[in-house]
């Protein structure tokens, strides 16, 4: 990988940089050495009668000098630093290509929707003036409702940083039932967390009173969280101490308020995750592997853009991949509804154009598998469905 490159030739410099450092401290350290010595002896005996020849001195340097050979020694450190030095920024400019727009399809993207996920992204980041001044400037003003939900948001979050976990909580219960449907608990995860700080700030009888008041009514859901706040109490005063430090940790705050998030997003029919911050980290991805594409194809005189799929895959992180997708490892075609993945007797997958090609379009007529010895029929291979 290009990364994995540039970071080797940037040890490779660090190294050599260090190493002539190192080499010409200890080169400094040692002419100097000479020198401090050579003028205490003509120090120490100053006013003696057996005071000695300065050029004598001087000449015992210039010799010793001569030997150590600094210019020498410092030299080859010096020529390797310079060689590391001059190819790094070729590896950069090499890896980092300036002229991208080769790599990309000429695509016709609706302005509108463009306009949308980039004020959709300036709210979602907490940048509500700037997504109001592109709003008006872009002149898209009925995407200013899209600022309304994540102002919310950001006044419940923003809360329960500074401790306040009320707007949460009445967010929480209004939306319950829907909450209900998609799995989530969370608003008896907050209700945990208020109980605890109820108990740390005004004792063990306010937070009983609070579990029978909030907690009880529903107890057939959160049996084991009200054990757990009942065997807390037992522990009033020194919670930092106990089995259960965990329910008040600071980190279980913050993880409390990113699932918030993800909840409040989820019930607004809008991704956790910017999907403009998603297409840029997919697009950082997979660039290398297009521009490498760029330069194969336009050496060919190819024009990948006419391509309907990609003749390379593109390989994204797992978090990426929203949705199975199969490519061939023969043909490189991703698969469709007329040419689907079939599985094989000996257990690999090729796409059904694949099979064909290798079967010479004979269904009876056994073929060998490309990536192991089996000898394989059509009529045994079996569509797969993701």
């Amino acid at each position: 990988m290009e990364l994995n490159t540039i970071k080797d030739a940037f040890d490779r410099v660090v190294k050599k940089q260090k190493l002539s450092s190192s080499k010409s401290q200890d080169m400094i350290e040692r002419v100097s050495q000479e020198i401090e010595q050579a003028l205490s002896r003509m120090q120490s005996v100053v006013g003696t009668t057996s005071q000695p020849d300065h050029k004598v001195v001087l000449a015992e340097v210039k010799t010793k000098l001569k030997e150590m050979s600094p210019l020498s020694q410092l030299d080859n450190p010096q020529k390797e630093l310079s060689v590391a030095l001059n190819k790094y920024p070729k590896i950069l400019e090499k890896s980092f290509n300036p002229d991208i727009s080769k790599a990309y399809r000429n695509v016709d993207f609706d302005v509108h929707t463009v306009n949308q996920i980039l004020a959709s992204h300036f709210y979602r980041e907490g940048l509500f003036d700037i997504g109001d001044c592109f709003i008006e400037e872009a002149q898209e003003p009925e995407y200013a409702d899209k600022k309304s939900p994540f102002l919310e948001l950001f006044r419940i979050l923003e809360a329960m940083k500074s401790g306040e976990l009320e707007p949460a909580l009445e967010w929480a219960a209004t939306n319950r039932e829907k909450l209900d449907q998609s799995g989530s608990n969370i608003e008896i995860q907050l209700r945990r967390l208020q109980f605890i700080d109820i108990l740390q700030k005004k004792g063990r009888d306010e937070a009983l009173k609070y579990c029978r008041k909030y907690m009880t009514p529903c107890a057939h859901l959160c049996m084991p969280d009200i054990q757990k706040l009942m065997a807390c109490l037992l522990w009033a005063g020194r919670l930092e101490s106990s089995p259960y430090y965990d329910l008040f940790a600071p980190h279980h705050a913050e993880k409390l308020a990113e699932e918030l998030a993800q909840q409040y997003c989820k019930l607004l029919g809008e991704s956790y995750e910017s999907p403009l911050s998603t297409t840029i980290a997919a697009g950082v991805q997979g660039l290398p592997t297009l521009l490498k594409l760029m330069n194969v194809m336009t050496g060919r005189k190819q024009e990948w853009q006419n391509m309907k799929h990609l003749p390379v895959p593109v390989d994204l992180d797992k978090e990426l991949q929203f949705h199975s997708i199969f490519v061939c490892p023969v043909s490189r075609d991703q698969a469709s509804e007329e040419n689907p993945p079939m599985l094989l007797s000996c257990g690999h997958v090729l796409c059904k154009q694949s099979i064909t090609k290798l079967s010479k379009n004979n269904s009876t007529r056994p073929f060998k598998c490309p990536y192991c010895p089996t000898e394989v029929e059509v009529a045994h291979c079996r569509q797969l469905h993701f």
